[in-house]
């Protein structure tokens, strides 16, 4: 039985070097879709996506002298960073806890780098670990073969298809691959603009407008900023519980400050701590119908993934009443929004700050790692980087740029254990 097994190995791999031998020597420098339908041998990882965390697993494994092949849908690095964010934004986290693996930002970065400035520092870490990926690819299928023991991911790019075939597949379409768009009663009836935030840039075209935005996150509550110092008349729908925190405390990040309590105390105490700097900073906010959890802010992010505000300036707009809060909507018409408290209001715009999910399901098949329902891995940090038969997730951690460049570290440790260089040959 073990002869018969190496022979397979053996045939199949001298059919596949023999069928895609140029192929497999090119498909790290530019990939030629291959139109007649026989597949491409990767000799090392296939990453899906080339966002900040397919680019820290990239680098990782390159370090390690293990080539990979990077698939990207989109015909950019980062097309989340680079399409779907507003012009305003900067790292909600300070510098040393967003730079990927092997490459800090640069000392003259201000500490909370803006989005371009976050953009040039993924292109010249791609072009300093020479990550060339293959653009305008969209995996449509990713399966493993229990007949060879390897994984077929079938990409589409306009009407040509390609299919590569691997040892190793890495995950990294990460948590934000699609928008979530609520339905809401009316809809169809709203006269006026209903977008999602990943088509906002600016407040400059909603002067003197009154804007609803729908979402309490952090992107919602930085677009409400926006619309005020774009002169827009913004008001803020908050349905459930949320935490605000100041974004410095003490001189320090509120995260790295409680990054460095957390080796100290445990994470109970310092949330008591974190919540009374709030109180004291930014006073009570159930008052502005901002209605804290009654879990902590760390232990609820612990648990549920659900990330605190870090406050921009926004509070002080809702204090004095720049910015309205209002409850959850219960019905749209052809220009106003009806409320659950039985309010009725006009507005020129609604904006969705209802965030994103991951789109896993839709092309990764026969694959146990990940949950139908959301996407994410089943297992929760920090076990959720390694799946069955060769499949790896990064970037799926809840935890930003940080928990990505733990998960790609662990990745390419992981992979080097059973790479043999060999198989480039």
């Amino acid at each position: 039985m073990l002869i018969s097994k190496v022979i397979f190995w053996v045939f199949l791999m001298d059919y596949l070097k023999e069928l895609e031998g140029k192929s497999v020597h090119d498909c790290y420098q530019q990939i030629t879709m291959n139109k007649i339908g026989s597949p491409i041998f990767v000799p090392g990882p296939v990453i899906v996506g080339a966002g900040p965390s397919g680019l820290a697993a990239a680098a990782c494994l390159k370090q390690k002298g293990i080539p990979s092949l990077m698939i990207e849908r989109a015909e950019c690095l980062a097309s989340m960073w680079q399409l779907k964010t507003y012009d305003r934004l900067r790292l909600h986290l300070p510098k040393q806890f967003c730079q990927l693996p092997l490459m800090p930002f640069p000392k003259t970065l201000p500490s909370y780098p803006t989005k371009h400035q976050f953009l040039a520092y993924l292109k010249a870490y791609a072009d300093h670990f020479d990550i060339k990926p293959a653009f305008s690819q969209t995996v449509v299928s990713a399966e493993f073969d229990h007949v060879c023991h390897l994984w077929r991911v079938k990409t589409l790019k306009k009407e040509d298809r390609a299919e590569y075939v691997c040892q190793w597949l890495i995950v990294a379409t990460g948590e934000c691959a699609e928008e979530v768009v609520p339905q809401i009663e009316g809809m169809e009836e709203f006269d006026g603009h209903i977008f999602h935030t990943s088509l906002y840039k600016s407040g400059s075209m909603f002067c003197g407008k009154n804007v609803l935005v729908v979402g309490c996150g952090n992107s919602g509550m930085e677009v409400c900023l926006d619309l005020c110092n774009h002169n827009a008349r913004p008001s803020l729908v908050v349905r459930d519980t949320v935490h605000i925190l100041p974004q410095q405390m003490l001189g320090k990040s509120t995260f790295g400050l409680s990054m460095f309590l957390l080796k100290w105390f445990p994470i109970r105490l310092v949330d008591q701590f974190l919540l009374l700097m709030s109180h004291l900073m930014l006073g009570d906010t159930d008052q502005f119908g901002l209605r804290r959890p009654k879990l902590g802010p760390l232990e609820l992010k612990n648990l549920y993934g659900k990330t605190p505000v870090l406050d921009v300036g926004t509070l002080a707009q809702i204090k004095n009443g720049k910015i309205k809060v209002c409850r959850g909507i219960k019905r749209l018409s052809h220009n106003a929004v009806e409320f659950v408290d039985g309010k009725v209001e006009n507005f020129d715009a609604i904006i969705l700050a209802t965030g994103y999910k991951s789109n896993v399901p839709s092309w990764l098949k026969g694959s146990e790692m990940f949950r139908e329902k959301d996407g994410m891995p089943r297992k929760a940090f920090p076990n959720g980087w390694k799946g069955e038969n060769g499949l790896y997730s990064v970037g799926f951690t809840k935890r930003g740029l940080l928990g990505a460049s733990i998960d790609a570290k662990r990745i390419a440790e992981d992979i080097q254990r059973t790479w043999k260089p060999e198989a480039t040959l």
